[in-house]
This record gives structure tokens, sequence and C-alpha cells, in this order.
């Protein structure tokens, strides 16, 4: 007898469970409409960040790669010139590759970067019809030139100083 009152008591707390909850507020959010904001330290879609004279960050010493435990990253080094210059460096990322499939959002790249080339952003928003859409290439990752700043690649005259590059020392 005992065992039956327990089952109806119980039977009769989940019952009034789902009244208090039919008449509480929903909290659906009507996406794509309404966009959830997320939290400080979310990590979402990947960024290749720039300098503010639109140099950019990267410098193709591929540390983000060896530190991605999913092996996502594709890091491919090429010469920067004083014709031709891309990041303040001696080199510059040619080629570079994220593989958002593998990737796990575990933000090891970004802390491994030493120039916070790399970030990883606040977009959710991720969605791909075949394999090969994926592949963030550097064009789809790199962030656009700042306000005042000037495309990569940059040109300079052979012999001269671009003092807007930062790690270009004075040569007097």
């Amino acid at each position: 007898m005992g065992n039956v009152i327990r089952g109806i008591f119980a039977l009769l707390k989940g019952m009034f469970t789902v009244l208090k909850a039919a008449f509480e507020p929903r909290v659906t959010i009507e996406y794509p409409e309404v966009k959830r904001t997320v939290r400080r330290r979310f990590k979402g879609r990947h960024h290749l960040r720039r300098y503010e004279n639109g140099l950019e960050r990267c410098i193709g010493c591929s540390l983000c790669a060896a530190a991605c435990p999913a092996d996502a990253i594709f890091v491919e080094a090429s010469e920067n010139t004083d014709e031709v210059r891309f990041s303040p460096g001696e080199r510059f990322a040619s080629t570079y590759e994220i593989n958002m499939l593998r990737c796990i959002f575990c933000g090891y790249c970004e802390d491994a970067c030493p120039t916070q080339a790399i970030v990883l952003g606040d977009n959710y928003e991720l969605s791909f019809t075949d394999r090969s859409q994926a592949i963030y290439t550097r064009e789809l990752l790199l962030d656009p030139v700042p306000a005042g700043g000037q495309p990569t690649p940059r040109k300079v005259a052979p012999g001269t100083f671009d003092r807007s590059i930062p790690d270009m020392k004075d040569p007097d």
C-alpha cells in the first residue's frame, strides 16, 4: 500500500512540475532574426588579424599548426622582400588553411601565436554544403584593411625605410 501512495505522490509532483512550466514565459530565440549574444570567453570562427597600418600579423612561424591537437591548420611560409612586403618580419604565411571539419575550437592556436595573429572570434554561424567549403584559406580568414592602412602586398622602394612597419629598425 505504501508503494502505491508513493507512486501517486510522485505522479502528482511530476504533473505539478509540468503545469508550473506551462505558465512560465518561453525562452525560445527566433534565430536567425534574433541572434543570441555569446559569452566573453566563447571561441568561434578564426580570424587572421592585421596591424593598424594594414600589414598582416602572421609571420608564418607555424607554431599554431604545431599546437593544434586536431592537426587542422596548415601553414606554408615564404620570404618577404623589400619590394613586396606582407608582414613586418622576414617571412609571411603564403598559405594558411584551417580545416574547420577537424577544428575542435580549443584555442591552442591562439595561445601559441607569438604575434597574436590568429584569434577565435564570436561568429558561430558555420555551415558547409561540401567538404571543400570547410577549408578556410588565408584570404577568407584575413580581417579587412583598417581605415588609414594600406593593403598587402605593400610595395616598398629598395633602400627606403618605412616607419609604419612595426618591427623594422631605424637604420640610423
